[in-house]
């Protein structure tokens, strides 16, 4: 039994778990409208993730998205107010420099043979501290295109989606397509399984690395203007520990750690777990939010462990 589909289903199995443990205990747990609420709520985490999950699946990590959805996030606020540039050319402009963000660090993580997890460190610094070059308070967005993607609801079967929750789908949808369908997306898995053994395939090692993470930076800006819809607001402190949570997501969707194995629709499965359990805390009342980090990060222990054991005894097998 293969570590990846193993792992997905006991997330999917885990999801259904959770589901039903709090529809037995808190009334209204399971109508459609909180269902929808998770995807509401967690829309700039899947496009995140889904962005992370490319890059974990070539073998890196990029620790630097959650800090460059808040520099988006600011860079928006302040391209609206104080420049009064038009809504789509911010969003153009921002998520250009997102992708080419990425596109620079997968550059210098190939060229110089750098260790993936220093120089998106490096990218994580960098870009908090571009937020508070802007502003050191947070900048309100009124800007009408914005605030109507905040108000505007999306009917569905009764119930209603953000237009940020809709691109977040899209962009999942768009990116499993690609990832099973494209010669990128079956570089990116040969990639992540064995990089030498690429090279020897003759596959484009350097131009799908520096592509996987020029999406990775692009995925990340879409996050930070979905973000901005969602709080109307630019802040440097926006987003604190969200690429752990994009990795968390990625990790207990199905994808290992060490690459080239897993799937990406498991950052939806993923991102839904880790919804899951802070709506749950939220209908309890009684408990901190600091219990959902306690929480996620004892089921990554835990799902890193069991891909550790089932990659061994695949090995052996």
């Amino acid at each position: 039994m293969g570590a990846p589909w193993f792992t997905s289903l006991v997330t999917v199995l885990l999801l259904a778990v959770l589901l039903g443990a709090g529809g037995a205990a808190y009334d209204g747990f399971l109508s459609w409208q909180v269902m929808l609420n998770l995807l509401i709520d967690n829309a700039h985490l899947l496009v995140i993730a889904v962005g992370m999950g490319y890059v974990i699946l070539a073998g890196g990590i990029d620790l630097s998205v959650g800090s460059v959805l808040a520099l988006t996030t600011m860079a928006a606020a302040w391209l609206l107010g104080t420049a009064h540039w038009h809504p789509v050319a911010v969003i153009v402009t921002v998520l250009v420099c997102g992708a080419l963000f990425g596109a620079l660090q997968g550059a210098l993580i190939h060229f110089f043979q750098l260790q993936p997890f220093i120089v998106t460190l490096a990218g994580m610094f960098l870009a908090r501290g571009l937020c508070y070059l802007i502003s050191i308070e947070s900048i309100t967005i009124d800007d009408p295109f914005f605030v109507a993607a905040s108000q505007t609801q999306v009917p569905l079967l009764g119930g209603f989606l953000s237009p940020g929750a809709m691109i977040a789908l899209v962009v999942l949808i768009v990116a499993i397509w690609a990832s099973r369908r494209t010669a990128f997306g079956r570089a990116v898995y040969a990639i992540g399984g064995n990089e030498q053994s690429a090279l020897m395939m003759g596959l484009a090692v350097g131009r799908t690395k520096i592509a996987v993470y020029a999406f990775s930076g692009f995925c990340a800006a879409l996050g930070g203007v979905l973000f901005a819809f969602y709080m109307l607001s630019g802040y440097g402190q926006h987003a604190q520990g969200t690429e752990l949570d994009a990795i968390a997501a990625v990790v207990i969707g199905g994808t290992l750690l060490t690459g080239g194995y897993g799937y990406v629709a498991g950052a939806l499965s993923g991102v839904l777990v880790l919804g899951t359990i802070q709506t749950l805390i939220a209908f309890d009342g009684t408990l901190s939010s600091w219990w959902t980090k306690i929480v996620i990060g004892g089921l990554l222990f835990v799902f890193c462990v069991v891909q550790r054991l089932l990659s061994v005894r695949s090995q052996h097998s």
